[in-house]
């Protein structure tokens, strides 16, 4: 299976989404653990990236700074 690319600031969009209502979502950390924040309000979570990888639906915007 082919590795999903995200970066750092990507909006991403997760299988659930969040009880607020919205279903997108900034990555504002990535190492071993990823945290993501709620672009509705504001909430941020912390998860393993292997639960990550698994829960995530696909890359809604991608900041590519390259």
């Amino acid at each position: 299976m082919e590795a999903k690319q995200y970066l750092l600031n990507d909006i991403v969009e997760m299988k659930k989404q969040h009880p607020c209502g919205t279903n997108e979502w900034k990555i504002i950390r990535l190492g071993a653990d990823i945290r993501i924040k709620c672009e509705g309000c504001g909430h941020s979570v912390m998860i393993p990236r292997r639960e990550f990888d698994k829960k995530l639906k696909k890359v809604l915007r991608s900041t590519n700074t390259q």
